[in-house]
């Protein structure tokens, strides 16, 4: 564009001041522009003269934009830019039984930093390219610029592949619409949408959404338990990982399925994971009672349960060891 443009300036400056025909304006705007230093058409008159150096000026200026722009693109991180790109859909085509994360604020990012830190795959939807400067963390995440309640955008999220997402959008009714989306696209999808108002919960679900969580009632409800049972609090934050020494407490679910075959069908007395890895069954779930707190020894371990394991980082590795299936 800018070529074209110094083109048509050099060539019309030449044919209107020194009369040229339009093939030896077109010559001398070439020579001008490249400093061959061929010779001219003809003696240039002192307007031609004046014209031809206020022209060179031009074309300096034209060269020395270029050159910051392609030292923007080398230098200041431009091209490596254009590259993450680039391997980001690479990996998002490729990418299945992931979770697709709708927006970036502050509730978006915590549940990305949660599935980073969970070693689950993820992609993030959000319309802003300042994210990334928002949260520098974010450079680890596969992000995609654009509005995520357009279809197409989905679509590139893998939105057919995923088993899960998370809409943590401010507005409301943009929740309810990527809910609804969402689950016309992927039936099978798992939805969390978050809320801001409770009247806007039960639209939520009667759009879909498994389950509907809502920051400012949790907020408040966190708060005022701090003042009524504050050691309740601090020790529930130990185990959602807040605070240094919560670093020292991890809570691990396991299904029926991923354990090795030899202790399925065997009750928690069986298991005896205590003595074997120094961690602790807190909780047990099946389909018929729900959940279960410090099960029972005598619970049998059946087709679809789940066990909920609390101990510190080496008792839960421990635990993988012997009990899991396809340990890395």
């Amino acid at each position: 564009m800018l070529l074209t443009s110094s083109m048509l300036i050099g060539m019309g400056g030449f044919i209107l001041i020194e009369g040229y025909t339009a093939v030896e304006a077109f010559y001398m705007s070439v020579i001008t522009i490249s400093t061959v230093g061929f010779t001219e058409v003809q003696p240039l008159s002192d307007s031609g003269r004046i014209f031809t150096g206020f022209y060179i000026i031009l074309n300096l200026g034209i060269f020395a934009y270029v050159v910051s722009v392609l030292t923007t693109y080398l230098f200041e991180g431009e091209l490596n830019r254009m590259y993450r790109q680039y391997l980001s859909r690479r990996v998002l085509r490729k990418m299945k039984d992931h979770t697709i994360v709708c927006g970036l604020g502050r509730n978006g990012f915590k549940a990305c930093e949660e599935l980073l830190h969970s070693g689950e795959k993820f992609v993030v939807i959000d319309n802003s390219p300042q994210s990334l400067e928002r949260y520098p963390l974010a450079e680890e995440f596969q992000i995609i610029i654009g509005d995520a309640t357009q279809d197409e955008v989905l679509e590139k999220a893998g939105i057919h592949q995923a088993r899960a997402l998370i809409t943590t959008l401010p507005s409301d009714a943009d929740n309810v619409f990527i809910t609804l989306t969402a689950r016309e696209e992927n039936p099978n999808l798992f939805v969390i949408a978050r809320a801001s108002e409770e009247k806007s919960e039960s639209k939520l679900r009667h759009a879909g959404a498994h389950e509907v969580v809502m920051p400012d009632a949790l907020g408040g409800l966190h708060m005022a338990q701090l003042v009524t049972k504050p050691h309740v609090i601090e020790f529930l934050n130990l185990l959602n990982g807040i605070g240094e020494e919560s670093q020292n407490i991890e809570l691990e679910e396991v299904e029926f399925e991923d354990l090795i075959p030899a202790f399925q069908n065997k009750s928690i007395r069986d298991l005896d994971v205590r003595n074997q890895t120094g961690a602790t069954i807190i909780g047990f779930k099946d389909d018929k009672r729900g959940f279960l707190f410090n099960p029972s020894a005598d619970t049998l371990m059946g087709e679809g349960d789940i066990l909920i394991i609390l101990g510190n980082p080496e008792s839960i590795g421990r635990f993988r060891e012997v009990f899991v299936l396809n340990v890395d």
